[in-house]
């Protein structure tokens, strides 16, 4: 079966679907060792690691389908969904974005109604026309037939056009043909349950991490509203910088290391150094 066949078939199966946000080939690594069958290429999650900065709208496609060649070289089985952000132009560029993660692997992939170029602004997330965000899903369900790749359809009008809005670009997707949908900063589960109302039973999509301004249900409640599939975007990444933090603390206090990091052996076997020697012993010349 192909990625797309086996997502499709994932999320077939009862159950609420968790998906940890990846973003080089030791996060998807670890995530796959873990037991996750699916993980979230995160366009915020591959800006703070290779900008050291804010998920702005300034990775540019090459960037992050880099960071998913070494996700998908780091975990093969993973499904990985990519992000696919406002698909880096108009309506062929979303096509050309959905072709080249179709034909590289990828299981999924997510498009957004979001304007770009973003104003100047780190605030608010100004959307397109409901028609031009029309064509966009339309162009990226047509490029997906190529692969089977499935398109998650997003709206982030929400926040400056209001629930109604939303809600009917929730609708418009699935018309389209949109495998997955995601309304992006629901209010309150009155919001929620419209949203997942309108994507007229196909898999629902929710942002599980805390700290933004929208509704962030637990996972218990969100399966209870009827998601699908909830990803963490900092539920890898802020453990992680507070790990970098803490070593760097240790190293100026004098330390070798942090009192959380890996013995060295445990840290050895985690990269991989064994199972390196192993496969390796077969190409080794005989005198």
């Amino acid at each position: 079966m192909t990625p797309p066949e086996r997502l499709r078939a994932l999320l077939a199966e009862p159950g609420f679907v968790v998906m940890p946000a990846v973003w080089d080939g030791i996060s998807a690594k670890l995530a796959a060792r873990a037991g996750y069958r699916t993980a979230f290429l995160s366009g915020s999650c591959v800006a703070a690691s290779r900008l050291g900065g804010p998920d702005l709208d300034l990775i540019s496609f090459g960037e992050m389908f880099d960071s998913f060649t070494m996700v998908r070289n780091a975990a093969p089985e993973t499904l990985i969904l990519a992000d696919g952000d406002h698909g880096y132009g108009n309506a062929m560029n979303v096509q050309r974005t959905v072709r080249a993660y179709g034909r590289a692997g990828a299981a999924a992939i997510l498009i957004e109604d979001k304007i770009t170029p973003r104003a100047l602004t780190a605030a608010g997330k100004p959307c397109l026309p409901r028609e031009e965000a029309r064509m966009k899903i339309r162009a990226a369900v047509e490029a997906a037939k190529e692969s089977g790749i499935l398109i998650l359809a997003r709206t982030d009008c929400r926040p400056t056009q209001g629930i109604d809005e939303a809600v009917a670009r929730i609708a418009m997707y699935v018309e389209e043909g949109a495998d997955i949908l995601f309304l992006d900063s629901p209010h309150d589960e009155d919001e929620i349950r419209r949203g997942i109302a309108a994507a007229g039973g196909r898999p629902s999509f929710a942002v599980l991490s805390p700290g933004a301004p929208r509704a962030t249900p637990s996972r218990t409640e969100a399966e209870a509203l009827g998601f699908k599939i909830g990803t963490y975007p900092t539920g890898m990444l802020s453990p992680a910088i507070a790990g970098m933090q803490t070593g760097l603390a240790a190293l100026l206090a004098g330390q070798a290391e942090s009192a959380a990091a890996l013995p060295p052996a445990e840290l050895r076997a985690t990269l991989g150094y064994g199972d390196y020697d192993v496969e390796a012993k077969r190409f080794i010349a005989k005198g």
